[in-house]
């Protein structure tokens, strides 16, 4: 190891894995620790957008990520009840040259896979929840649930939204419901493109709700990401299970190609849950302790960067652990949260926001957004119809330009 300094990650899904890769290739050891009894993540699928795409680029994985992933045509907006296009946004043709990166959809399992594929079996304790934390002679020990005990200079929650990490810090504070609920299915394809599903990042938007769709797996199957309103839904789990005819009543009256593709989804593999998130933190570390994905910032799916963000913060959390080095913990996490937070906190916002706009009920509210979607395109043909430029654009690979830049950081030295 290049440093003489411990991570303890606690949480191995997407953001655990990705730091764990990134510390690994800068020499920084550390040590996963992993409730479920395997690694493994839910059946769905991910929009890997280009601002992540250069992180895992970065890492080694471009082309674990052109095996497993699928290159959409472009990103379009369709009328929920005619099927009238809203917005149609190349991504094949004009990612690399705008943003800097291809636009990916895989499969979660399968990104998780390509992160996790190098983690020696020697660094990860499986089937083992952490309970606790406290302090030993200036470093901190993460205690587990069948009394074991593991020290480390740095523990980093990387445990989702119920983070054992951050009611350790900040207390038990419940999130909030959004008022929202989601389906989720894969469909398997019996010839591609189906005919009724376009090769395309699809996003429906109809009154108090919106559909989005995609291939992943090479083309071999299609994603569904259903979105409703629903005030009285309290359930978050990921894994309640639900029925096509489920989903097929709650988009009653919607476009027929989503009607034929729901009635193809598999009576044992559709789910439902709501959909919770946090108001953006003023602060994710206390000593040498921090947080990372959504353990820091959970958020509503509606521009698809929950994953993204996760593997950002990973990728930067290890970077200033590197360039700080290990005897400037303060200034690396402080470099860590000026770099991240901003950033963070405004896709939370962005992302709330994207839901209300694509739920529109009234029909002038509407008609005024469509004809806006509409105006922007003949103004600029390569215009992100979701208005998510400025994600796609920021490149993790150069946060260490801004540490050596920083105001802030050059007066904390």
């Amino acid at each position: 190891m290049k440093h003489p300094f411990h991570v303890a990650i606690i949480g191995g899904g997407i953001g655990g894995v990705a730091l764990a890769r990134s510390l690994d290739m800068l020499g920084i050891d550390y040590h996963v620790f992993e409730r479920a009894a395997a690694f493994g993540e839910i059946g769905a699928g991910v929009q890997v957008t280009p601002n992540a795409v250069k992180v895992l680029e970065a890492l080694g994985l471009a082309e674990d990520l052109a095996a497993a992933g699928f290159l959409p045509e472009a990103m379009v907006g369709w009328n929920w009840q005619s099927g009238e296009e809203l917005f149609r946004t190349p991504l094949r043709a004009v990612c690399p040259r705008v943003f800097g990166a291809d636009f990916y959809h895989v499969h979660r399992a399968d990104l998780h896979a390509m992160l996790a594929k190098d983690i020696s079996p020697e660094r990860v304790t499986l089937g083992r929840a952490c309970t606790g934390l406290r302090q030993r002679a200036g470093r901190m020990v993460a205690c587990f649930d069948d009394g074991s005990e593991h020290v480390a200079d740095l523990v980093v929650g990387a445990d989702g939204v119920r983070s054992v990490i951050r009611a350790e810090l900040w207390g038990q504070e419940p999130a909030s419901y959004t008022g929202h609920m989601c389906w989720r299915a894969l469909v398997p394809v019996d010839q591609h493109p189906l005919p009724f599903v376009t090769p395309t990042s699809s996003f429906w938007m109809g009154p108090k709700g919106h559909v989005v769709t995609y291939y992943v797996k090479g083309g071999a199957m299609v994603n569904i990401v259903a979105v409703a309103e629903n005030r009285e839904w309290v359930e978050e789990s990921w894994t309640a299970k639900s029925t096509p005819q489920e989903l097929l009543d709650a988009y009653a009256g919607w476009h027929d190609d989503l009607v034929r593709l729901f009635a193809r989804t598999n009576p044992d593999q559709v789910y439902k849950w709501g959909l919770f998130d946090r108001d953006p933190m003023a602060r994710w570390s206390q000593g040498n302790v921090t947080l990372l994905g959504d353990a820091a910032h959970p958020m509503l799916p509606f521009l698809s960067q929950g994953a993204a963000m996760a593997i950002e913060d990973a990728y930067v959390l290890a970077q200033a652990l590197d360039h700080f080095g290990p005897g400037r913990l303060d200034a690396a996490l402080d470099a860590y949260e000026m770099e991240r937070r901003p950033r963070t906190a405004r896709v939370q916002l962005e992302a709330r926001e994207r839901g209300r706009t694509y739920h529109l009920a009234s029909p002038e509210e509407s008609r005024a957004r469509d004809l806006a979607f509409k105006e922007e395109q003949a103004r600029n043909p390569n215009a992100v119809g979701i208005k998510a430029e400025w994600v796609y654009q920021y490149d993790a690979r150069i946060c260490r330009d801004r540490f050596d830049t920083s105001p802030a950081l050059s007066a904390a030295s």
